[in-house]
């Protein structure tokens, strides 16, 4: 299981937001909180992303979603710059930047892309990608703190 908090890493691609986060399967996250496995037993990985509000949802090349040994859920056509494909939707996973996470379902990509913390992660972490500073800010409406709106 990952420790500590991980803050986000500034951008380092010209007109992208690059960041840090933390996955764990969340399967294995509720047996840990009813102790029916230790903490360490956590299947987690750490990862540099490309923060995107183009994608919907936490994309992860499917070699990391094989690590985390995430349950697949159904397949779900997905639109890319190259066309459509069928991809893997799979079941939740507890994804942290800085000191927010939420638990979002997963859609796998291909190896050799970069994760990708797509919108509704974002959203559920009230994070705003802010280009000019080439980071994750929280959402300035509330001045930068954590606010879940229920409207």
């Amino acid at each position: 299981m990952a420790s500590g908090i991980v803050e986000p890493r500034r951008g380092v691609d010209v007109g992208r937001v690059v960041t840090d986060l933390v996955v764990e399967n969340f399967e294995d996250v509720s047996r840990a909180r009813r102790g029916e496995i230790p903490a360490s037993q956590i299947r987690s990985i750490s990862l540099l992303a490309m923060a995107n509000s183009g994608a919907t949802y936490l994309c992860l090349p499917k070699s990391v979603v094989q690590q985390l040994e995430l349950t697949l859920q159904r397949t779900r056509e997905s639109r890319t710059l190259m066309g459509t494909f069928a991809a893997g939707l799979y079941a939740a996973a507890r994804v942290q930047v800085s000191a927010r996470d939420c638990v979002t379902e997963v859609k796998e990509i291909p190896d050799g892309h970069r994760p990708l913390p797509g919108q509704i992660p974002l959203e559920m972490m009230d994070f705003w990608i802010d280009l000019a500073a080439q980071k994750l800010v929280g959402n300035p409406e509330y001045g930068g703190e954590w606010m879940a709106e229920v409207m």
